[in-house]
């Protein structure tokens, strides 16, 4: 089983990357977030790796950090969410807010993301609501850094809707920038997002 890729950039596309290690190209599915973090082709990247195993098919799944990787293998343990709907969950919505949405039983956030029904929404909140404490617990951040980095999120989703982008776009680059990097000042995070916006 493949649990881990170092290679270089060879070729990506939204969701699917192909990474070249050593002369032998791996085709990795991967979500959002991770597809705009691991460079242009020709970058040098490594990779966490899940290996889904069926019938007639063996894929790969790529993810840039730990936590990732552990909420698409909890995902995917649910019933009725195979490894593509996990890809688009992680796609629809930044890690750090799904385990809070999740905690929160915020069933109205989870349904905003493109291809989660009510059902399926109340059934990953009941699954995982009490399976996600070891994450959260490597993950929380302290009461007032949350607040600011909460705060930079609607900063920026505001700022970037004054410019033109469209709302959705907006909270995608914020959420990116947040994960990377919440405790930033603002104006180095507007940077950021807009150079996510121009990839």
């Amino acid at each position: 089983m493949i649990a881990f890729l170092r290679g270089r950039v060879l070729d990506k596309h939204p969701n699917r990357i192909v990474i070249d290690v050593n002369g032998v190209g791996y085709e990795l599915y991967v979500p959002l977030s991770t597809y705009y973090d691991v460079g242009e082709a020709g970058s040098d990247v490594s990779l966490r790796v899940h290996t889904h195993v069926r019938e007639d098919t063996l894929q790969l799944y790529g993810f840039l950090t730990a936590l990732e990787q552990q909420l698409f293998e909890r995902l995917i343990a649910i019933s009725g969410i195979g490894p593509k709907l996990a890809v688009a969950v992680l796609s629809g919505i930044d890690t750090n807010e799904l385990v809070a949405s999740i905690h929160r039983a915020d069933v109205a956030r989870l349904t905003a993301i493109p291809g989660i029904g009510k059902k399926t929404a109340e059934r990953i909140v009941l699954e995982l609501k009490d399976r996600l404490a070891d994450v959260v617990s490597s993950t929380a951040a302290v009461p007032g850094e949350q607040a600011h980095i909460d705060r930079l999120r609607d900063d920026l989703v505001s700022a970037l809707e004054n410019l033109g982008y469209h709302r959705p776009l907006a909270e995608k680059a914020a959420d990116t920038v947040r994960a990377r990097d919440g405790c930033a000042p603002f104006e180095n995070a507007l940077k950021s997002a807009l150079r996510e916006l121009m990839r």
